[in-house]
């Protein structure tokens, strides 16, 4: 699925740490492995660093996954696997929805392309990060296409979700756990359902020791401090207060470590027109409470709307029946800081 309408763009911008969850699509019988690999080919003359290369690189490995049969109630609050869903009672299973997911559902959800987390490893490629050996965690993660293949370069990856519809995708063998990449690189991916750091336990597994903490369109202004008022549904809700959250963050990453939040958005709308609080893609968090809990503000509310524009063309969100219209509706913010040491 290539993002190439406002519509789409609000879905790749949508909460991942508060939502409902979605009735999953019916099974595709695109080609989305062979789609990548071309977004992969149009993707690489923009970039120049070494991670982002072989990020790319790791896409001709990808494996296909097979078809998913995911359940799920009325409420789409459970979701269950096949063998999951084979355990319950006769009477439980009665009152359920299953459908059958394939290779583009696995590998863009409702979210498109894991292939634009490009330009934030980029940014990151930038003030010298290696993904290799590093350990990683991605809070609202969406998909674990891009997960993947960082765990192919050699990274200690863990995917923070909300989303119970993303448990039960991913829970076949090969779909967390130690993942090989190109000659002997070899990683691990680890994926936790839940609100955090608000659940103690989870906050637990998660742990600490982490040499880069990225956010990508879920950390937005507006989803946490709206201008409106606004449908609590639409937002995130952490749990915790704004400082206990980069209190927890600095916690969580090294001394020396890396936390990004990089946000693609569209234009607000206009004052007479419903808010949208997923075309906010500031910083939530004001600098001077990052400074306050030992950070170091590399770049904060950076502007880096002309390179997501470029990024979105060559992976052709501007093209289709649909196309959007880049140079008036998107827009990219990142804010980029270090834990001092």
């Amino acid at each position: 699925m290539r993002l190439r309408s406002l519509l789409c763009l609000v879905l790749l911008a949508a909460p991942t740490v508060a939502r409902s969850a979605a009735a999953p699509a019916p099974a595709d019988t695109s080609t989305t492995l062979a789609t990548l690999r071309d977004e992969a080919r149009a993707l690489r003359p923009l970039f120049t660093s070494k991670l982002v290369n072989s990020f790319l690189d790791g896409v001709a490995n990808l494996p296909s996954p097979g078809p998913r049969a995911i359940s799920f109630d009325s409420s789409r609050t459970h979701f269950y696997n096949a063998a999951a869903f084979a355990a319950l009672p006769d009477t439980a299973r009665a009152r359920h929805i299953t459908r059958t997911l394939g290779e583009s559902f696995y590998y863009n959800t409702r979210y498109g392309s894991p292939l634009a987390y490009a330009r934030p490893l980029e940014i990151l490629a930038g003030v010298g990060f290696d993904a290799r050996t590093k350990r990683i965690a991605d809070f609202g993660y969406g998909t674990a296409g891009h997960l993947r293949l960082l765990a192919a370069l050699g990274a200690d990856i863990h995917g923070i979700e909300v989303d119970p519809l993303l448990t039960a995708l991913y829970s076949q063998p090969g779909d967390q756990g130690v993942i090989v990449g190109k000659g002997n690189n070899k990683g691990r991916l680890t994926l936790h359902e839940g609100h955090w750091p608000a659940e103690p336990a989870l906050d637990a597994a998660v742990g600490a020791g982490y040499d880069l903490f990225l956010s990508k369109n879920t950390l937005k202004n507006g989803y946490l401090h709206p201008e409106r008022e606004v449908d609590p549904r639409m937002l995130v809700h952490l749990g915790v207060s704004d400082t206990a959250f980069v209190r927890e963050l600095a916690a969580t990453v090294k001394p020396g470590g890396l936390v990004m939040i990089y946000n693609l958005s569209p234009a607000p709308s206009p004052a007479d027109q419903p808010y949208k609080p997923w075309a906010d893609g500031r910083c939530p968090f004001p600098r001077s409470l990052w400074e306050a809990e030992g950070f170091e503000v590399l770049e904060f509310d950076h502007d880096d709307s002309a390179p997501a524009r470029v990024m979105g063309h060559a992976l052709g969100w501007d093209a289709g029946p649909n196309p959007m219209n880049l140079e008036n509706d998107l827009f990219g913010h990142y804010s980029l800081f270090r834990r001092k040491r």
